[in-house]
């Protein structure tokens, strides 16, 4: 009996080793897992149309002078924000685009003249710019230069002259860095250069003489800003 039982275990065993492969080599083949494609960063896009509001300070030089009697410069400084609208247009990493502001200012400065006995003061209540921009995007950082038309009041006070205020246009040139830091809004960071030139102007007779005196204004402004994009 156990060789009989030894006998039938063993031909089972031979029939399974057999067998086997055959089986295996009828199975369908398995494919082999394909990974999945890499997904491309999201990359910003700079063209539109865009509204913001800008603040920060500025820092210059004025200065009154007279035929024979020069004040000297004038240091001035003050506080200036306003609203900025523009558009851009991008071209694979450059943006090109055009933006304009408007701003309130209370830059101001003021020294002693004519021989020391009066106060010349010069004051800035606004000024506005329309200016080109040329920036390289690196996805949502714009470093980016500008420069373009600016155009501010001056306000010259020298008693016991009237005072006068006059618009005035000049140039202005700079640079800043934007950053997309959420959805369409951006924050910037920019430095301007303003110069509203030297203008001539005639103030009221004093002695039966009409006084010719010329009146020079230049800032650098130093902001920050936040836009929207459309």
């Amino acid at each position: 009996m156990r060789r009989v039982l030894l006998s039938t275990m063993t031909t089972v065993a031979l029939l399974a080793a057999t067998a086997l492969p055959a089986i295996a080599a009828d199975l369908p083949l398995r494919m082999p897992v394909k990974a999945a494609p890499p997904v491309a960063p999201v990359t910003f896009n700079w063209t539109g149309f865009y509204v913001g509001i800008n603040a920060g300070g500025d820092f210059g030089i004025s200065s009154f002078n007279f035929p024979a009697m020069p004040t000297g410069q004038i240091r001035t400084s003050g506080f200036i924000g306003g609203g900025t609208a523009g558009y851009n247009y991008q071209i694979g990493s450059w943006v090109f685009g055009a933006e304009g502001d408007i701003d309130g200012s209370t830059t101001s400065g003021s020294v002693r003249c004519l021989g020391g006995g009066v106060i010349c003061q010069t004051r800035n209540d606004w000024l506005g710019t329309a200016r080109g921009r040329v920036g390289y995007a690196i996805d949502r950082f714009l470093p980016y230069l500008t420069g373009g038309l600016a155009v501010g009041d001056i306000k010259a006070t020298d008693p016991p002259f009237a005072g006068v205020t006059k618009t005035k246009a000049g140039w202005t040139v700079g640079g800043g860095v934007e950053v997309a830091v959420i959805g369409n809004v951006s924050a910037k960071v920019e430095y301007l250069h303003v110069d509203l030139g030297n203008q001539s102007i005639f103030n009221d007779t004093f002695g039966g003489a009409i006084l010719p005196e010329s009146i020079k204004f230049t800032t650098e402004i130093v902001r920050g800003g936040v836009n929207f994009k459309f």
